[in-house]
């Protein structure tokens, strides 16, 4: 993983939440400072396993990726399927162990955004504490589909 520049990186992230909320000047700024590592994936690669305990977010910048479950089996279940731009893993932030897998599907580059600097950032912008409560829920009820 390298640091890169955040500004095309993160400008992906203030898109989405402006699909769904109004961000004012300030919080675009603050989610453009937001530290970023970025890391290159192979297709069929696992960015979090089922039982980890992620630190941080993360937000795929190119490429497919699905979210699954192993079956008694042997068998994957594909739950959701996530495209560029569309998966920050909120949840991860609430819930310690993760109760599902994430893959590339293709080959990615996935953005990974620590949590503490996330909880930052909405304890001191409600806005983007709203943004990102309602961008789970909207997730939520996706997948409830």
């Amino acid at each position: 993983m390298h640091p890169v520049s955040a500004q095309p990186t993160l400008g992906m992230l203030i898109r989405k939440l402006e699909s769904i909320a109004t961000l004012s000047n300030a919080e675009r700024q603050a989610i453009q400072s937001l530290p970023v590592r970025i890391q290159n994936l192979s297709a069929r690669q696992d960015i979090v396993r089922d039982g980890d305990q992620p630190t941080h977010c993360c937000l795929i910048l190119d490429g497919w990726a699905c979210r699954y479950k192993m079956l008694s089996e042997g068998k994957r279940q594909i739950l959701s399927f996530h495209v560029s731009g569309v998966r920050l893993n909120l949840t991860s932030m609430q819930v310690p162990t993760m109760h599902h897998s994430t893959a590339k599907l293709t080959k990615a580059v996935i953005a990974f955004i620590p949590h503490g600097t996330l909880r930052e950032l909405t304890a001191s912008h409600s806005g983007l504490a709203a943004a990102f409560w309602r961008d789970t829920l909207i997730d939520a009820a996706v997948f409830r589909e």
